[in-house]
């Protein structure tokens, strides 16, 4: 096996994106990342600061007027960035990483009760795990470090030294951010979990039910089919079984792993539990056996503190005010990129989108949406999603190949795994929600009133059992309300032709055509 190193050209421009004006200049985190040559992955949005009096922004600069030009220091850009772009934990980490205490100190003492000035003092600390020399502010309001006009804010932790109210989503090991966006701010107003409520009280009890166990199995099913397999209806129903137990307990290492004994029916082959060594998603080469990865994984030891993170976060935002879906979203992709599972992550990945969901009160009770079928129905969206962590990232990963054909990492990724803006996993799954909620469980209820509606006619027309009234309905309904010429000539062709054609008007006035 080759074992050639594959690492990132460190020659090309820390910002590999054309300003959007030609006498435009960087601004915030692009000045920042340009200035201190962070090798980082991009933020989606970068700032520049336009020659022109017009404030503007396209799918990747927001364009601000020579007004709000900053002080071209390093403060004056860190000042910036946190007050019109936001939190990125990861150019913030990295930037720290490169300069030192000198660097930051002397414009804390300066204006120690400036609100930036304690934001930066609290991130430094936090971030690099360090105590600056400066003392304890006494007496001074408490501000938020994370702006809820821009990101979703998680609950408040008063830190008393900075006198700012440390309100991230997340903790250190696991904190990604999703910023405020108007699709994700329309579709929280919607309310769909009250929406899902009153639908669910308005249907009867017996119809509930019953939605729900085929919406169970449904979605076990789509979990495996986007995964390209099939599994054999045993198995299907057993997973339907395990998610309809998610939410039951709070997440935990051992209830992981417990989990993945479920997903992988024979682990002969399998290292069960966190990786013991590299993980990627991809192919190898046919000819040489190379790894070929879409995906890289977390570093295997590095899974302990990552998991510990996406579990205290997990814990943190259960009981908070953050938005459930959004919740949902991060732990579950935060998960799957972090991937510690030699197999099953995928499944479990969506498993914990319904764990999120029901332990935070969102779906309710009894019931589980069915997530994992409208992702299989807009797989290609689902993909996207995926891809646009995994791709920006490869190329900030060293790695080589190892003689079994897998990957090893040969630099520090941590902050990849624990700090990234989850903005299109968090619309991306938001908008299968909504399609869960306004369309496919009412479809599902609307299906079985109708189904007995139509069994109940069966029933009062001709004696028939309920087993070939049910194949009856059944067969109708695959085939667009007419009964197939097989069918005719095989299971029921004890029916006369105006017994068929009586069920096939029937069928057609309830289910439409």
């Amino acid at each position: 096996m080759d074992c050639a190193r594959f690492s990132w050209n460190t020659t090309i421009d820390m910002i590999n994106r054309p300003l959007p004006e030609s006498n435009a200049s960087f601004a915030g985190y692009a000045e920042l990342i340009d200035k201190y040559e962070l090798y980082v992955p991009m933020p989606v949005i970068l700032a520049a600061i336009s020659t022109k009096h017009t404030k503007y922004a396209t799918d990747a600069w927001q364009v601000f007027t020579p007004r709000h030009a900053p002080e071209d220091t390093l403060y004056g850009h860190l000042v910036f960035a946190l007050r019109y772009e936001g939190m990125d934990l990861a150019v913030l980490n990295k930037l720290f990483d490169k300069i030192s205490p000198r660097d930051v100190e002397p414009f804390i003492i300066e204006e120690p009760n400036g609100i930036y000035a304690r934001k930066i003092w609290f991130l430094y600390e936090y971030l690099q795990d360090v105590t600056l020399n400066i003392p304890d502010i006494k007496q001074r309001a408490y501000v938020d470090l994370v702006d809820h006009k821009l990101q979703y804010v998680g609950p408040s932790r008063p830190s008393k030294r900075h006198r700012i109210n440390n309100n991230l989503p997340g903790v250190k090991d696991f904190c990604p951010l999703v910023r405020r966006t108007k699709k994700l701010d329309k579709l929280i107003k919607q309310n769909l979990s009250n929406r899902a409520l009153e639908n669910v009280g308005s249907i009867h009890s017996d119809i509930l039910m019953r939605a729900a166990a085929f919406l169970l199995l449904e979605d076990s099913k789509a979990s495996y089919a986007i995964e390209g397999e099939t599994p054999p209806h045993n198995r299907a129903e057993r997973w339907g079984r395990v998610i309809g137990q998610a939410g039951q307990t709070p997440l935990s290492k051992e209830g992981l792993e417990r989990l993945q004994k479920e997903v992988i029916v024979d682990s002969r082959f399998i290292h069960m539990g966190y990786r013991k060594e590299g993980g990627f998603i991809g192919a190898h080469d046919r000819a040489t056996g190379m790894p070929l990865p879409n995906h890289i994984s977390a570093r295997f030891d590095d899974l302990e503190r990552l998991m510990n993170g996406l579990i205290a976060t997990t814990n943190l935002l259960k009981e908070s005010d953050f938005p459930p879906v959004l919740s949902a979203a991060i732990i579950a992709f935060g998960f799957v990129f972090i991937h510690p599972f030699e197999d099953g992550n995928g499944r479990l990945h969506r498993y914990l989108l319904h764990h999120v969901l029901l332990e935070t009160g969102f779906t309710p009770k009894g019931m589980v949406f069915p997530v994992s079928s409208v992702i299989l129905k807009n797989i290609s969206a689902y993909r996207t999603a995926l891809e646009d962590y995994s791709k920006p990232r490869l190329s900030h990963i060293e790695w080589r190949a190892t003689d079994k054909g897998n990957v090893e990492v040969l630099n520090e990724t941590i902050d990849l795994y624990r700090f990234f803006d989850a903005t299109p996993q968090a619309e991306f799954f938001y908008e299968c929600v909504y399609e869960t909620i306004t369309k496919a469980l009412p479809e599902e209820v609307k299906y079985l009133q109708n189904y007995d509606l139509m069994k109940i006619f069966v029933n009062n027309y001709i004696d028939m059992p309920d087993r070939t009234a049910d194949l009856l309905i059944r067969f109708l309904h695959q085939n667009n309300g007419k009964l197939s010429k097989r069918a005719r000539e095989k299971e029921f062709a004890a029916l006369t032709t105006n017994e068929i054609q009586a069920f096939e008007n029937k069928f057609q006035e309830i289910f439409g055509s």
